[in-house]
């Protein structure tokens, strides 16, 4: 598996940097998520009118609430790109609400936001993958459960990874802020795929 990523990096996109630089749009949807999930006045989302509005969502359920998100931070446009991340913020979304039961989605704490953030960048970054190689591992698997299964240890890799990647920024005293979500979440997808990329040196 390992190998595998190694080469998806290094000869499908000719390095780590070609493989950040075809990430951007996941940087940039992680800030308007985390703004999205900021709550606060100054919030245009969340403002009066606007697609989060708290007099809109009172009421709705959980699931209703995150598909709202979803649709404020990534509209559908027809590419899969857009589906991608569509997913990844609705998985990401669940995950808080798994470890936090209690969570306002539309007024996260700081802890909470930062786990929405890397939750949806492993996803974007695994659905990226599978997007581009994913047929391969299933075409060459001998059975189709065996196919899921290879994927699903990407999925859990990549995000152990990415995990590893953003707790070393907060080691470093990088925490995610408004005005500095794109620049981290790029420098953490730049070490993910510097790590995928080692593999094959």
């Amino acid at each position: 598996m390992r190998r595998g990523l190694g080469q998806y990096v290094k000869k499908g996109y000719g390095g780590s940097s070609t493989a950040t630089r075809r990430m951007g749009g996941t940087a940039q949807t992680a800030q308007a998520l985390y703004s999205a999930l900021s709550g606060g006045q100054g919030n245009a989302a969340t403002a009066t009118g606007g697609p989060l509005d708290p007099a809109l969502t009172d009421g709705r359920s959980a699931n209703e609430v995150m598909d709202a998100v979803v649709e404020a931070v990534r509209p559908v446009d027809g590419t899969q790109d857009a589906e991608a991340s569509r997913t990844s913020i609705k998985d990401a979304l669940s995950d808080v609400l798994n470890q936090f039961p209690d969570a306002d989605l539309l007024n996260l704490q700081p802890e909470q936001r930062e786990l929405a953030i890397e939750r949806f960048v492993a996803g974007d970054v695994f659905r990226r993958i599978d997007l581009d190689i994913g047929r391969t591992i299933r075409e060459k698997a001998p059975n189709a459960a065996t196919g899921l299964g290879r994927l699903k240890e990407v999925r859990e890799y990549v995000r152990e990874t990415v995990s590893a990647s953003f707790r070393r920024h907060r080691e470093t005293g990088q925490r995610l802020a408004a005005g500095r979500i794109t620049q981290i979440v790029q420098s953490a997808i730049r070490e993910t795929f510097q790590v995928f990329e080692g593999y094959v040196e």
